[in-house]
């Protein structure tokens, strides 16, 4: 935790779209408290055009831990390829900083507990409140989704009873030539791990903790490792049900949430981010005539767009206080434990409730569990390490964002 009041000085990881077009804009919202002081990437050119925006203030580095001896960091900002994720988190958080990566944190529940070893580990070290490691949902963190979450927390929609999570986008063949797109070694699954984790993601955040899941998954129309359709049943600690539909071979490209609850239906309805007018509130028959209270619904307090500066306002003010940062810890482990259980349910074809996922499981290593029609015969590695050990994997040309979406996609805030 950074002493008094000084400014905190914050590095990233990889300098390809998600971190130019998002996380770059969200320090600059932030500049009165996060100073960008360096920045490390394996392409040098593109490591070079990424300076030349930023200034020659901020230092150049081609691998991790030589960053990390030379700056020692409050806060690690990672958007390289997600095979190297939990090794650039962990590294980073043993050098004592904290640490906010683009999802998925991890490929697998064996790598979210290794992160969190490594956290308990680092903390113990420093005697301090944090370093911990959060991880990008920011369509948690814009206006309307708060003010959704408070209603639902505080039962004024009344009982969540039925809700539906969908993310139906369309990716072409062109989109799986990148090279670690399509490979669980590499992205970890499908339109499930690299697209619909965000809509799941936050279908848990307003409806709390699952406690089942039953599903399907095919390989309809690219030829990949990973699927590219999946469709789930979830039951809800609550005893809301839901279904949830991730698809990259959808021509009419929506996200979408809509939770059915006693006395009103919210719907969520966009592509890569929200703000107020993307919530719907509608009244039941019952409630219809209370306009002060469905006005109320109708109006949250401010309108601000989700964001990756939304998020990291949390993550600056969670370094400040010595505290986890919001979605951390449980939040993000029932996340991928979710996308974990609904692989297992689609490839067995069998119920699978909330913590069984344990080590032992195959599922908990891997997110295609070893299934014979779904494990690749050998999974090639990531890429050789660089910089004390942590990877900073070299990403596509810079015409192309090295997230999961189109540079496009990455500049309106989303990955």
């Amino acid at each position: 935790m950074p002493a008094g009041n000084r400014s905190l000085r914050a590095a990233v990881v990889g300098t390809g779209g998600i971190v130019t077009g998002s996380h770059l804009p969200a320090l600059r919202a932030h500049s009165a408290e996060v100073e960008l002081v360096a920045a490390v990437d394996v392409d040098e050119e593109r490591l070079s055009a990424f300076r030349a925006v930023t200034g020659e203030a901020v230092a150049g580095y081609t691998g991790l831990g030589e960053m990390l001896a030379a700056h020692r960091p409050d806060l690690v900002l990672i958007g390289t390829p997600p095979a190297f994720h939990q090794e650039q988190t962990v590294a980073a958080l043993r050098a004592g900083a904290w640490v906010l990566c683009e999802k998925p944190l991890c490929l697998s529940l064996a790598e979210f507990d290794r992160i969190a070893a490594a956290e308990a580990g680092a903390r113990e070290a420093g005697g301090t409140g944090g370093p911990y490691a959060g991880v990008v949902f920011q369509h948690r963190y814009g206006s309307g989704a708060e003010h959704a979450r408070r209603l639902l927390a505080a039962g004024r929609l009344g009982a969540p009873l039925v809700a539906h999570c969908q993310t139906t986008w369309y990716r072409d063949n062109a989109y799986y030539e990148v090279p670690w797109r399509g490979r669980w070694s590499t992205e970890g699954g499908g339109p499930s791990m690299g697209h619909g984790i965000h809509q799941m993601d936050l279908l848990l955040h307003l409806l709390g903790d699952w406690t089942e899941v039953r599903a399907m998954a095919g390989r309809l129309v690219h030829q990949v490792e990973s699927e590219d359709v999946s469709t789930a049943l979830v039951r809800f600690a609550s005893g809301a049900m839901a279904t949830v539909v991730n698809s990259v071979l959808s021509p009419d490209e929506v996200s979408r949430i809509r939770i059915d609850c006693a006395d009103a239906t919210v719907e969520l309805t966009h592509l890569y981010g929200h703000r107020n007018d993307d919530w719907v509130y509608t009244p039941a028959p019952h409630i219809a005539a209370d306009e002060a209270r469905v006005r109320a619904w109708r109006t949250p307090e401010a309108d601000r767009p989700s964001s990756h500066a939304a998020q990291l306002a949390g993550m600056l003010a969670a370094i400040r206080a010595g505290t986890p940062p919001p979605g951390s810890g449980h939040e993000a482990r029932r996340t991928v434990e979710f996308l974990a259980a609904l692989y297992k349910a689609a490839f067995t074809g069998a119920t699978v409730r909330a913590g069984e996922i344990v080590p032992g499981d195959p599922y908990y290593a891997a997110m295609h569990g070893g299934h014979p029609d779904w494990a690749p015969a050998a999974e090639p590695g990531p890429g050789p390490a660089v910089g004390g050990g942590a990877r900073t994997a070299a990403a596509p040309p810079p015409q192309a964002a090295p997230a999961d979406e189109p540079a496009e996609a990455t500049a309106r805030g989303h990955r």
